[in-house]
């Protein structure tokens, strides 16, 4: 596995536990994981990677401004999921 399938699971992961901490109410823990994402947003090689996903790393740091604490869970693990499922592709 090369390093940004790695960094791209590591992100997904953190993104699931975000939208599990939202979930729970325990919004503390959501924003630190939140803050673990995007350093592993970072870590990975924007160039290496198709445009969609390039779309979508820029994408996901809107759930920090969104209103809604269900819509923010909603979106972080859907987020979740679109990464989870590129880091498997071949």
């Amino acid at each position: 596995m090369n390093k940004n399938k790695i960094a791209l699971s590591s992100l997904a992961l953190d993104l699931r536990r975000v939208a599990i901490g939202y979930q729970r109410g325990s919004d503390k823990m959501a924003e630190r994981f939140f803050e673990e994402a995007i350093k592993r947003k970072n870590e990975i090689d924007i160039i290496r990677i198709k445009p969609y996903l390039r779309k979508l790393l820029e994408d996901f740091i809107k759930i920090k401004y969104e209103k809604e604490i269900s819509k923010k869970a909603e979106d972080a693990l859907m987020y979740s999921i679109l990464f989870q499922n590129a880091s498997i592709v071949k």
